[in-house]
């Protein structure tokens, strides 16, 4: 670890802690309805999408209406996707003649993109035309990341009000993030990534002689406009397939710096639409610092160990940090960092192979997506996430000194504390159940290029990866097979809904309760014990559930290597 590697890591985090305040109060004047900056030029296209759509900003709905308009717009999303990508070969702006993408990987792909997850079987420019990048891909790219957003809000609601039935208006939630936020937001970005040499066309792609004299096609496309989106949104899926470790998706530290920045912006500014709503900031920044603990202590051992290298590479006599995977342009520290906030929220994208990192810097990734994605999160899915936890600590403190658990005034129950683990819980019955059967199902072993407990890693972390709507991969494992796609798009299905109905169901629940005044007994939420407790009961409940499988995988495969075995 060197000077330089911290540096570049506080300096990430000065300006995502510098960001959340003031875009915390311009995303909270837009879901409150207040006027903003874009208010003359943007309020009658809202009205007018409202107009079309038949519905009103004054309506609101129950939670179960909200639910079943975020269920049926994920449907229609689902099957526009799928079929966009079946009738690629036949479609227009296609200059590669890409064919139809097959039945299979179409169920992963729509499946992958509408639930925020861009898990990708497949290399983009070998696979998918412009008019599905655009028309279906970065188009989901918005709506899933609007989705998520708006189910955050509405729970922040449940908290916010009291005696009441609605918890907000669906359409009009995804209509004014995706219009007041996301795409301004993205159309300076996407000018931004122009200028620094990201490709935008749709112009054919390029021939070119190498130096040997042979002929070398150079794929081209609309791809800073996806970057822009798939970064804000925490998304992920790349428009190469190396993602942003390809120089057309991130050419230089300038763009690496920024692309980071975007991964967190939303999710941590999200802590503070959370504390202005409920009428204290200090409870938005206590969960923001919670985040904050995980995070740094995730960075500072993943950095170690990339840094320290590879004992077996050591006893060879070449020493240093472990470059195996990394880009010269960016190095140990910014790729160590790029690995644990693009796990951290499930964003996915990646300028490193993951696969390459040690068994301990393998570790943090997935460590951090087995949280739930908590730390900071995908917009809007981290931070409904980490209130499920939320729940169950104030739930553990009200069992502690005997009294009935509250939070912000609200009498925690038996239903909020049920869905919270229900919501809790699917991930984990997902990323294992899969990974058991795919660990001695013989066509899916035969997918892994390692054996011993890297393999079973590469699985591990590949239904981790779907299950928490993240998308990254230990790459070594080759996905594109019936297995795969079908059972990770079943997985990032579950691992979207069935943590969104339990936390719309806890957001009805809430809404409909009195406000109970504080008192001498209430347990304080927003100070440094309840950071520490809130930490303590994800950590337990976590390490609880998943340590077995992490001591298979890359716990083994650590102790393996400080003693010099392969496998």
């Amino acid at each position: 670890m060197t000077l330089n590697g911290w540096i570049q890591i506080l300096a990430y985090c000065v300006v995502v802690v510098l960001l959340v305040k003031p875009l915390g109060g311009y995303m909270y004047r837009v879901f409150n309805g207040d006027r903003t900056f874009l208010s003359p030029i943007l309020g009658p296209l809202e009205r007018g999408l409202y107009r079309i759509s038949g519905t009103s900003e004054r309506e609101e709905q129950h939670w179960t209406v909200y639910a079943a308009g975020i269920m049926f717009f994920s449907l229609a999303s689902f099957l526009v996707l799928y079929f966009l990508q079946r009738l690629q070969g036949v479609l227009p702006y296609n200059p590669a003649g890409m064919s139809a993408v097959e039945q299979n990987l179409s169920f992963n792909t729509a499946a992958s993109f509408v639930t925020n997850t861009n898990w990708q079987n497949y290399g983009g420019e070998s696979t998918m035309s412009y008019l599905v990048q655009m028309a279906g891909l970065t188009v989901q790219n918005f709506m899933s990341a609007a989705v998520g957003i708006a189910i955050a809000v509405a729970l922040i609601r449940g908290f916010a009000r009291a005696s009441v039935k609605s918890i907000g208006n669906f359409w009009v939630d995804i209509t004014r993030c995706t219009l007041y936020i996301l795409l301004p937001l993205c159309i300076v970005l996407t000018l931004v990534y122009v200028w620094l040499g990201i490709p935008q066309t749709l112009g054919p792609y390029v021939d070119a002689a190498t130096l040997e004299g042979a002929k070398q096609t150079i794929a081209l496309g609309p791809v800073a406009s996806q970057v822009a989106i798939k970064m804000l949104g925490t998304n992920g899926g790349g428009f190469f397939n190396a993602n942003a470790a390809h120089p057309f998706e991130n050419p230089d530290a300038i763009s690496n710096f920024i692309q980071m920045v975007t991964i967190f912006a939303l999710g941590a500014a999200l802590t503070n639409v959370f504390g202005r709503m409920v009428g204290n900031q200090r409870q938005g920044w206590a969960i923001l610092a919670t985040m904050g603990v995980l995070f740094i202590a995730g960075v500072a051992i993943c950095y170690w160990a990339e840094a320290s290298g590879n004992p077996l590479v050591h006893s060879l006599g070449i020493d240093g940090g472990n470059m195996e995977g990394k880009e010269t342009r960016f190095g140990i520290a910014l790729s160590a960092l790029f690995a644990v906030i693009t796990t951290a929220a499930s964003c996915g994208a990646v300028n490193a192979m993951h696969d390459s990192f040690t068994a301990i810097g393998g570790f943090i990734p997935m460590i951090n997506m087995q949280l739930g994605e908590v730390i900071v999160g995908g917009v809007g899915a981290g931070f409904y996430g980490i209130l499920m936890f939320i729940v169950v600590a104030v739930f553990v403190a009200g069992l502690m000194v005997g009294r009935t658990p509250e939070y912000l005034g609200k009498k925690i129950e038996a239903k909020e504390v049920k869905m919270a683990m229900l919501a809790i819980l699917c991930l984990p019955l997902a990323m294992l159940t899969f990974t058991a059967i795919a660990a001695v199902l013989p066509s899916a072993v035969a997918s892994m290029a390692n054996g011993g407990p890297h393999g079973f890693s590469e699985v591990l972390y590949a239904y981790t990866s779907a299950a928490a709507n993240n998308g990254s991969a230990f790459a070594g494992l080759s996905g594109n097979t019936p297995w795969y796609n079908v059972t990770l798009g079943i997985t990032m299905l579950m691992g979207r809904f069935l943590v969104i109905i339990p936390a719309l169901a806890i957001a009805g629940s809430l809404v409909a309760k009195k406000t109970v005044p504080a008192s001498a007994g209430t347990f304080p939420t927003d100070g440094p014990l309840f950071v520490g407790l809130l930490v303590g009961v994800i950590l337990i409940v976590v390490g609880l559930t998943f340590f077995p499988a992490l001591a298979i995988g890359p716990i083994v495969e650590h102790l393996a290597m400080i003693h010099g075995q392969t496998f």
